[in-house]
């Protein structure tokens, strides 16, 4: 079984203390559903094109079925509503090699 990777682009952050309620709360439910993270950054090189970012995270879950577990499970339906309150985002949800 393929893992899945969940690439998310923070573009702009609204209300920065909101936002760190929302990173610091629902990282454990990524953790009861077997994600991590594998990237929190936000320093970056643009290579190529125009990218507009102010954070970029990517997640590794253990598969796509479990992402989607995670993503609409009631652990982070909370935490989700936070961050839409909060933040402009641009997200991803892509299989592993």
């Amino acid at each position: 079984m393929s893992k899945a990777y969940n690439i998310v682009n923070i573009i702009k952050i609204h209300d920065q203390r909101k936002f760190q309620e929302y990173v610091d709360g629902h990282i454990p439910t990524i953790e009861k559903y077997g994600g991590k993270f594998l990237v929190k950054g936000d320093q970056g090189e643009v290579l190529e094109g125009d990218w507009e970012s102010n954070l970029m995270v990517v997640q590794e879950f253990p598969s796509i079925e479990r992402f989607k577990e995670w993503y609409q499970s009631e652990d982070y339906r909370p935490w989700k509503e936070l961050r839409q309150s909060c933040a402009e985002v641009k997200a991803i949800l892509t299989k592993g090699c």
